[in-house]
């Protein structure tokens, strides 16, 4: 951010993105803290942490300060998302979370020009906000081979996230194919209906979701009770991914938007493992048009 590539030393770099997105620590050279993230995970993060950011205008004056040399543009970071879709596509699912994750901790590095840039920044950290807590249900949901009830319950979180539409086929296919396996055929059927409603372009998915419509309809209820109502609209928590459903208090991280139980709060955001959850921040500043 502007501000921050003024800064004339890493601790104050370090104060202004507190102030500015709640950043809690910033761990340099392999460290990593259990209130920070390791910035050596990503080469471009560190080296803007390092580097002189300012280039001399030799021609003129070795100590006449020209414009920030940025270390990294917006186009790169849209690259690098369409990088992450590609993979979640191929269900290449780690590989796609360390795309998105490192998205989100280039953000507050960047400077754009215009609102209209400013906006597609905020947009950004949204879009890439809802894949991470997405793809980490559905990591940790993989780890839990021993407990079906869990299983389907990441699931189905993971279809209200805001995906791509191609993405959001894929996690109600998989949602309904886990709880038709597990004879939850009531919620499976749900799933099945949403992802008709997508008009899949896929034959077998539309084939697999009228499929279990109809071996629903022949016995429509649920062997398991799941921590689970479509029907009342909610968020999930990002670290415990457990629903937070309509007026229940929560905590947001103040950079990236994430949800959080009352608990977590002043814990380090487990979505962009970059700032500290309920922190009173004054918000992302990237342009001089926010300040002008």
């Amino acid at each position: 951010m502007l501000k921050m590539i003024e800064a004339t030393s890493l601790q104050d770099m370090i104060e202004l993105l507190l102030w500015k997105v709640g950043v809690q620590y910033l761990g340099l050279d392999g460290e990593k803290s259990s209130d920070g993230f390791d910035l050596s995970a990503d080469p471009q993060l560190l080296y803007a942490c390092k580097v002189d950011v300012w280039r001399y205008k030799r021609e003129a004056s070795p100590n006449v300060r020209g414009p920030p040399a940025l270390v990294c543009n917006f186009s790169q970071l849209e690259e690098k998302l369409q990088a992450g879709y590609k993979a979640t596509t191929a269900g290449k699912f780690s590989e796609a979370l360390r795309h998105f994750v490192a998205i989100l901790q280039t953000i507050p590095f960047i400077v754009v020009e215009s609102r209209r840039e400013v906006d597609e920044v905020k947009e950004l950290i949204i879009i890439v906000k809802e894949y991470v807590l997405g793809l980490q249900m559905e990591l940790k949901r993989k780890e839990l081979t021993d407990n079906p009830v869990r299983q389907q319950e990441l699931a189905a979180y993971f279809t209200h996230c805001k995906l791509q539409l191609p993405h959001r086929r894929l996690a109600l296919l998989n949602a309904m194919t886990v709880c038709y396996k597990a004879q939850n055929l009531s919620t499976a059927a749900h799933f099945a209906r949403e992802l008709l409603e997508t008009n899949p372009a896929a034959e077998n998915q539309a084939k697999k979701a009228r499929q279990v419509l109809q071996a629903a309809e022949r016995n429509m209820r649920d062997v398991t009770p799941l921590n689970y109502d479509f029907r009342n609209p909610f968020v999930v928590c990002g670290s415990t991914y457990t629903p937070l459903y309509r007026g229940q208090k929560d905590v947001t991280c103040p950079y990236c938007s994430a949800h959080f139980v009352p608990s977590q709060k002043e814990q380090l955001c487990t979505v962009c493992e970059l700032a500290e959850v309920g922190a009173d921040a004054s918000g992302l500043v990237c342009s001089t048009s926010q300040i002008r």
